[in-house]
């Protein structure tokens, strides 16, 4: 603890010395009172697009964070009064959450040290508050999302579409007892240009730096899911910041790859693609394990598992034998002591494996036709029950729930997207069309 405090108080330190002065300055340098002038212009901005909200930041880690936490002030603070009530009614006081705090703390990249410092700034809360909010789940990592990549002969031009759907317990849970806000309604489109890295475009939930998913200006697509495991360790650097690397400083799939393996900590799916070479891959992973797939790789065809030509997807079950046993005591989850145990609420592995099937039979109905327009289609499907009748009553019991989800080109930096409502998942809400590169150029107005 007593490394965690004194990294703490270096990077603080070193933020008061090289930023104290200049955060306060205006566009043209000039000194003022207050902080907004800077924010204002190409600095960072706030949008409404069919009611979509993107956010914009610019410049340094440190200058991104205090434009997020400034313009989103209102909605970071509810999240964390709702995410810090939510996990306290799992069992995870806020001491806890400080202990495990204290470990991570020495494994977030500097870089997110002072984006982080920036947005309790702007948002006038603590560092200790924001840095606990952004590691929440890889304190608890609760079994959610799921994703895909096709490419070549399983779509419709042959160029690599990457699927995400980020799915969450916690929708429609308590409102925020200040503003009566639900989380899903406190989502917003980052579109992020730091100096010296690559721009990026992800949904997050206010407050959250990192990503959870989302594209790079490289053509570079990354997502996960998460996975429950034995094998877990709080001495590494949480997921979110780990694929933050990966859109700010990976130009191809090997070195996402090799940054999503650096200090890992719990049990994970990551889908990782390049655009510009129609290359997927599934990283699977826990504290100790790692495995890299791809579409013909044996593990793909494992039963009950099977591999689809061109095309990758992951619910929340690890298919490699070594991961897989670090999770379930036995491989096949869709035996009859699987479904007996779902049934009687000891495990859900029978319910991740529909989750499987569903998506993978979305994929097989769609094959060698897949664009960005149908690809998103047949995801909300999925989520509305239409590809596989055992997971539509699932759903029917709110066994998946998602927050938001997306299909994109990264190759083009085209996505179309949509956001949970305060009484609707995502599958049943309008898509939007977004592309980076337009979202890049464009100014406030």
């Amino acid at each position: 603890m007593q490394n965690s405090l004194w990294k703490k108080g270096i990077v603080i330190g070193i933020i008061l010395l090289f930023f104290g002065a200049s955060v306060i300055s205006n566009i043209s340098g000039e000194t003022t009172d207050t902080k907004e002038p800077a924010l204002l212009g190409y600095k960072g901005w706030l949008e409404e697009i069919e009611g979509v909200k993107i956010l914009h930041l610019n410049g340094s880690y440190y200058d991104m964070g205090y434009q997020h936490g400034y313009l989103l002030k209102n909605e970071i603070n509810a999240n964390m009064r709702i995410l810090f009530n939510f996990f306290e009614e799992m069992g995870f006081s806020y001491s806890t959450l400080i202990d495990s705090m204290n470990i991570l703390i020495d494994y977030i990249p500097e870089r997110y040290m002072l984006e982080i410092q920036g947005i309790a700034d702007g948002s006038e809360s603590s560092f200790e508050r924001i840095c606990i909010y952004n590691i929440l789940h890889d304190i608890a990592n609760f079994i959610s999302c799921s994703g895909a990549i096709v490419w070549g002969s399983a779509t419709a031009n042959g160029e690599l579409i990457h699927l995400r759907s980020t799915d969450h317990v916690i929708f429609l849970g308590d409102p925020d007892p200040v503003t009566g806000k639900y989380l899903q309604e406190n989502q917003v489109l980052i579109v992020r240009k730091p100096i010296d890295d690559y721009a990026s475009m992800s949904p997050m939930w206010a407050g959250r730096i990192g990503s959870w998913g989302g594209i790079n200006e490289k053509g570079i697509g990354i997502s996960e899911t998460t996975c429950w495991t034995t094998d877990v360790t709080l001495h590494g650097t949480c997921a979110a910041f780990r694929m933050g690397l990966v859109l700010d400083t990976a130009d191809s799939a090997n070195e996402a790859i090799s940054i999503m393996n650096l200090n890992k900590t719990v049990g994970w799916n990551f889908l990782i693609s390049d655009g510009n070479k129609s290359e997927g891959y599934v990283l699977e992973q826990t504290a100790n394990i790692s495995y890299v797939s791809t579409w013909d790789d044996p593990v793909e065809s494992k039963n009950p598992f099977w591999s689809i030509k061109d095309a990758l997807r992951r619910s929340n079950c690890f298919l490699n034998p070594d991961c897989a046993k670090s999770q379930r005591k036995f491989y096949n989850p869709r035996n009859l002591r699987s479904i007996f145990l779902y049934l009687i609420g000891k495990h859900s592995y029978f319910c991740i494996w529909k989750h499987y099937v569903a998506l993978s039979k979305g994929i097989e109905n769609n094959w060698g036709s897949l664009d960005l327009v149908n690809s998103m289609t047949m995801l909300q499907d999925v989520y509305k029950g239409k590809t596989d009748f055992i997971f539509f009553f699932m759903q029917k019991i709110n066994a998946f729930l998602s927050m938001h989800q997306w299909t994109a080109y990264p190759k083009t930096g085209d996505m179309l997207i949509c956001f949970a409502s305060k009484d609707k998942i995502a599958s049943y809400n309008n898509v939007h069309k977004f592309n980076l590169f337009e979202l890049l150029e464009s100014e406030p107005s």
